[in-house]
């Protein structure tokens, strides 16, 4: 037997016994608790959103998914350790949009496309630009006038360098071509109480936070940061629709694992996930904290990390975040 032929013959062997040792840790996975990491603290859209997922993903697969919060470093320190756990499904990456952002504000450890696999997209929701009522903007139009005809006196508020909050307003005001000093806060709350007291101009506020303050009265909704209209506020326009090509954002979130974990648990997951939120119990609680279904499989999760991974790379240099 020549050389060529053996190498052959070793490379399938070796292939097969991948497969089949695949297959058998995925036809016994889970059988002991799932750790998940969630890169911001507890009680953020984030948090919320992906406990109540994986309640119900856990009871699915007979195995309890203990959550945890390990924020800092724009969410690398989470993501870092996920990336270095073993990849046998026993460690999970639960985040939001912020996941194609981070690297480009904090330096990662890690390549986000390349070290980490999609395994469930929980769905996505919109963030809404409001301003305090006693500015006088009734629309979209009138604020971005007002911007104009007073270059520099317009600021906004964030929750923070290169979150979904910043990367909405900037993404709408390079649209617009408008001046804005950008004023960062530890946390959406404390952005929300410099807008209801009038010292912040705008704040693209996550709308299931924003709807109680529009519907009292207390912000004006401007735009919502989704390419078609939230259900939520079917009066208020998208970027596109009031003249801003290329400024939409859309939040999602998703689960990873890290990437050379065997695509057979990666798929079980998915499964069990995909079969809990299409259950109305979990539509129900999703349409509460205002998010909407985002079908995709892991494989098109990948694709969109990819694709955004470079939308922001670009936008983050246009707008000079550092």
């Amino acid at each position: 037997m020549n050389l060529a032929l053996r190498a052959v013959r070793r490379f399938a062997f070796a292939a097969v016994t991948i497969v089949l040792t695949s297959a058998a840790m995925a036809q016994s996975y889970p059988d002991k608790p799932i750790r998940a990491y969630i890169p911001f603290g507890a009680g953020s859209a984030t948090d919320v959103i992906h406990r109540a997922v994986f309640d119900a993903v856990a009871a699915e697969l007979g195995q309890p998914i203990i959550v945890e919060n390990r924020g800092g470093a724009g969410g690398t320190l989470a993501t870092g350790a996920v990336v270095r756990a073993e990849p046998d499904g026993y460690t999970v990456l639960a985040n939001s949009s912020a996941h194609t952002v981070s690297p480009f504000i904090v330096s990662a450890p890690y390549d986000t496309a390349k070290d980490l696999s999609g395994v469930l997209m929980v769905g996505q929701n919109a963030n809404v630009m409001i301003v305090n009522p006693s500015k006088g903007w009734k629309t979209i139009k009138d604020f971005v006038a007002a911007a104009k005809a007073n270059p520099g006196s317009i600021n906004y508020g964030s929750a923070g360098v290169g979150t979904a909050t910043h990367i909405s307003a900037e993404r709408f005001r390079l649209a617009a071509g408008i001046q804005a000093t950008h004023v960062p806060y530890k946390g959406g709350p404390e952005a929300i109480t410099d807008i209801l007291g009038g010292r912040i101009d705008f704040y693209f506020c996550p709308i299931s936070t924003a709807l109680p303050l529009i519907r009292d009265g207390r912000a004006v909704a401007l735009l919502v940061s989704t390419p078609t209209r939230a259900s939520d506020l079917p009066d208020v326009p998208t970027p596109a629709e009031a003249g801003f090509a290329n400024a939409d954002t859309t939040i999602w979130f998703a689960a990873f694992m890290p990437s050379k974990t065997p695509r057979a648990i990666i798929d079980k997951f998915h499964a069990a996930g995909m079969k809990v939120l299409a259950t109305p119990a979990m539509k129900a609680k999703l349409k509460q904290l205002a998010v909407d279904p985002m079908p995709m499989t892991p494989a098109e999760i990948d694709q969109l990390v990819v694709k955004e991974l470079s939308s922001n790379e670009k936008l983050i240099k246009a707008a000079g975040i550092k």
